[in-house]
């Protein structure tokens, strides 16, 4: 594919926090409050005590689940812009800067008075993360700082799960995406997410949602099959037009209508951290169905992208990397 072919323009709707990554013990993650491999919210004192305790100082990078996809389809070349609320502070420039450069388009966010959010993952011997995040201006993006006007000039709106903890806010948000005529994909970000919202989910997806990613335990949650994945992923699909169901190592299952596609994972040499595998998963997907491809091809973009993640600490891909990473996609595309 030619780069300047793309044939549609993302903003992704979300909470621009930077993220805090730190490799630690089984036992440190014990220490802390919640369930491993999930995702709490915390005050300003909790994550600063969280930091205090830390063995090492924590790697920085821009993060946040939406941001990790909109920046990787930025690197990809695709047109791609983020909405949501960001710092008053170095964080938050620091936040703008790295969508900027990566060529994303950066006068879609709104400033805050506070400093910007942060989410601290704690990565495990077993490459599992544990995060808890502090939205810090993030969390006062208020629903009437929305409008259509945000969501124009762009033909998709990636949404993250994380904003339902918000609904008016994340109705509002739907509602502007689809007056604007963007298509919208959401992506159900942890299991907490679906536990929390679980009474209005399948009402949002049925009525505002094109395309539903989630892994097995969030499509575990939300339709208690256990692990019967083929049925999560053609339940999905009865709600959304397009369902994605992320084993992990063990791939991915993608349904529409009646079709249900198998993708398998990129084998990778070691897994090192499996921070933002899933949003760049979404990367790949997005550059492969927003673009015209099957769904099949699609997923492999998506397994490609997610490989890449996983080698890495945190989701900053390097842009050596990046290099290979483009021209693999063009040649095929």
């Amino acid at each position: 594919m030619n780069i300047d072919t793309f044939k549609n323009k993302v903003i992704g709707m979300g909470s621009p926090v930077v993220d805090l990554l730190a490799h630690v013990s089984d036992e440190f993650v014990l220490s802390v409050a919640g369930e491993k491999g999930g995702m709490v919210l915390v005050d300003t004192l909790t994550m600063e005590e969280l930091l205090a305790k830390l063995p090492n100082e924590p790697v920085l990078a821009p993060g946040g689940s939406t941001g990790n996809t909109i920046l990787g389809l930025a690197e990809l070349g695709n047109p791609a812009a983020m909405l949501g609320k960001i710092g008053n502070c170095d964080d938050g420039t620091f936040y703008r800067n790295g969508l900027v450069g990566r060529g994303g388009d950066g006068s879609r966010f709104k400033v805050g008075t506070i400093p910007n959010g942060r989410c601290l993952s704690l990565v495990t011997p077993d490459s599992e993360r544990t995060m808890r995040t502090d939205l810090g201006a993030a969390m006062t993006l208020a629903p009437e700082e929305i409008s259509v006007q945000d969501f124009q000039g762009y033909d998709h709106a990636h949404i993250e799960g994380y904003i339902l903890f918000n609904r008016e806010l994340m109705f509002k948000v739907l509602d502007s995406a689809k007056a604007a005529g963007c298509t919208i994909s959401l992506d159900l970000a942890s299991f907490e997410v679906v536990h929390a919202t679980k009474d209005i989910m399948a009402e949002i997806i049925e009525n505002y949602v094109d395309l539903i990613f989630s892994n097995e335990e969030e499509a575990s949650a939300f339709t208690d099959l256990g692990q019967d994945y083929p049925g999560m992923v053609k339940y999905l699909a009865q709600l959304a037009d397009v369902a994605v169901v992320k084993l992990g190592k063990n791939g991915s299952l993608i349904a529409q209508g009646n079709e249900v596609v198998s993708v398998d994972a990129c084998r990778v040499p070691k897994a090192v951290d499996t921070t933002g595998a899933g949003d760049l998963w979404a990367s790949g997907f997005l550059y492969g169905w927003l673009n015209g491809r099957d769904l099949k091809q699609s997923g492999d973009f998506g397994s490609l992208l997610g490989a890449e993640a996983v080698q890495v600490i945190g989701a900053t891909i390097p842009e050596s990397r990046w290099e290979i990473i483009r021209k693999q996609f063009y040649s095929i595309s």
